[in-house]
């Protein structure tokens, strides 16, 4: 079957959505000699699974859609996660739509009671994670004596999740002449014996191998100072610029802080991990989806089963466990023939094991530092020119308060305005440096250690000098409210509207801070930090500008004078 022999109102649906050709997977489901026998597929995530086993169980779906009366379902999809069966539900209803056939969605978080009703109404298919499942078959609300068709997808998740039990249970309250349908983007010894035992003469298609690395992945493997992950990270969301992206952490609080500086830097971001409430999941997940939010950082349990629309970016903060779990973070891009990124941030300690893990997954990644400010600020001006803003057609009012602006303003100070609207809405961009460069190396090493340490002498939380007067201003903020200058200084040169150039030494006590800003820019500085925002943080003028600090000679013999202090 292919998807040009399937069923009339079938085909129609895959015309709708554009649907020409089969993906390999699809191809091999849908071959001859995979025709109604059980099936062992070995496919990764976003292979096109679901619309091939969605048609491979058309013939029982179809003929149960014509009984009206029917009350049993005839084809059974089981899932690891909500997400995973609530798109699944979503895949099915366009793809059955012109065939009336009818789907219920049995999946935790939900209402059991509207779900029993649902399926106490009939239905043709039923999707579902393992726990709900068994509870219904357990109370009686799931009839599973008709089920034609069963179907387990990404199976080794659910084996890894804990629900082998659950997975027993649902199997063997099944009628033993069923279809199994068995879907795996890995093959572990625990599937093997699932499939022996509950499949009989399962035809085995393995898609994944050859193609393991995803042909639409471009895997970019990105060398990192061991104190400049954040940093990296930030530059390659702005380097990319993806419509979505997503950050994997390999902890809790690993994610919540990354989530916290990610925020602070300007980036629309959300976190999941196994700490939120269904409702906070589902708030997270629409905002990714409606495009309210554009980065999302999670652990890999709490991706599971998760699937972002126009998703570009797979950025690995810290190294995954092992190749499986890379596979499974990496599959989430490159998907439906669109292109995709699989970054590995990979500091030099972790080199070694970052190069076993591609290559145990058969992947071939670009080795390279992380973008560079330079870089960063090249694309945006790349991306500023090919703005909507500037290539969209004019409307008669646009071009009337255009002439406006003219008579007032030169061309010049249009266009500097523009600009700045610009930059305004994007992240700052971080000063970072590439470990694998020797003379990078050897210049933080001619710097001393104390640059050494943070990371290069471009990025010190304490300048060396300012150019004129400065002054010094105190902000409501201090180390009992973590404050750092690792966002600090981005914080103030957004709220501030000002540049690094503009800010000296930062000095961070108990309660309070104190930072230095060049007096030119300070007027518009403590205007600006007046203006409303999203946190609590405030600053104030801590003393009368001083006088320029005379830079220490190499030796170190002269200091800069102290600030005054009020």
């Amino acid at each position: 079957m292919t998807f040009f022999q399937t069923d009339a109102k079938l085909a129609r649906a895959l015309a709708d959505r554009n649907y020409t050709s089969a993906t390999p997977v699809q191809s091999a489901v849908l071959a001859e000699e995979s025709q109604g026998g059980d099936i062992l597929v070995s496919a990764q995530t976003g292979s096109g699974k679901t619309i091939a086993y969605g048609l491979a169980v058309a013939s029982v779906v179809l003929s149960a859609a014509e009984r009206r009366d029917a009350r049993e379902p005839a084809a059974l999809v089981v899932a690891p996660t909500r997400e995973l069966a609530l798109q699944v539900e979503r895949e099915l209803g366009w793809l059955y739509k012109y065939a009336s056939a009818r789907i219920v969605a049995c999946v935790g978080g939900m209402d059991a009671r509207l779900e029993r009703r649902k399926l106490s109404e009939g239905a043709d298919i039923v999707v579902g994670t393992p726990g709900r499942l068994r509870d219904h078959i357990e109370r009686g609300g799931l009839n599973t004596a008709g089920l034609a068709a069963v179907v387990l997808d990404e199976a080794d998740e659910m084996l890894d999740l804990g629900f082998r039990e659950d997975l027993e249970f649902i199997l063997e309250a099944t009628p033993p002449e069923r279809r199994t349908l068995m879907f795996s983007a890995t093959m572990p010894k625990g599937i093997a014996a699932l499939a022996k035992r509950y499949q009989r003469n399962a035809r085995r298609i393995d898609v994944a191998r050859g193609e393991r690395g995803h042909a639409d992945i471009d895997y970019r493997a990105v060398r990192v100072a061991p104190n400049e992950t954040e940093l990296a990270t930030v530059n390659l969301l702005r380097y990319f610029e993806a419509p979505t992206a997503i950050v994997f952490c390999n902890t809790r609080e690993a994610v919540r802080h990354l989530h916290a500086t990610l925020l602070e830097r300007g980036f629309s971001a959300v976190l999941l991990s196994g700490e939120l409430s269904q409702h906070e999941r589902n708030h997270s997940m629409q905002a990714l989806r409606d495009g309210r939010a554009r980065v999302c950082i999670a652990t890999d349990v709490a991706a599971r089963g998760i699937d972002l629309p126009n998703l570009g970016l797979v950025i690995h903060a810290e190294l995954p466990h092992d190749t499986e779990a890379l596979q499974h973070r990496s599959g989430r891009t490159g998907r439906a023939g669109r292109k995709g990124v699989s970054a590995l941030l990979v500091p030099a300690s972790r080199r070694r094991r970052a190069e076993r893990l591609l290559a145990d997954a058969g992947v071939v990644a670009q080795w390279s530092g992380p973008p560079t400010a330079e870089d960063i600020h090249d694309l945006d001006q790349t991306r500023l020119l090919q703005d909507p803003l500037l290539t969209q057609a004019e409307s008669e009012e646009d071009s009337r308060l255009a002439r406006l602006l003219l008579a007032e303003r030169t061309p010049e100070q249009l266009g500097a305005a523009l600009v700045r609207l610009y930059r305004s809405r994007l992240p700052a961009i971080e000063q970072v440096v590439d470990p694998g460069q020797e003379p990078e190396r050897r210049e933080r090493a001619a710097a001393g250690p104390a640059a050494s340490r943070r990371g290069g002498p471009d990025r010190r939380p304490h300048a060396a000098s300012l150019p004129g007067e400065a002054t010094w201003f105190r902000l409501n903020i201090g180390r009992k409210r973590n404050a750092d200058p690792k966002w600090l200084l981005p914080m103030l040169c957004r709220r501030g509207n000002i540049t690094k150039q503009d800010i000296g030494a930062i000095r961070i006590f108990d309660n309070e801070t104190k930072v230095e800003i060049s007096e030119r820019v300070a007027a518009a500085f403590i205007a600006n930090m007046a203006l409303p925002s999203g946190d609590s943080i405030r600053a104030e003028r801590s003393g009368a500008p001083t006088a320029p600090r005379r830079a220490p000679s190499p030796d170190g013999s002269k200091r800069s004078p102290k600030p005054k202090r009020d």
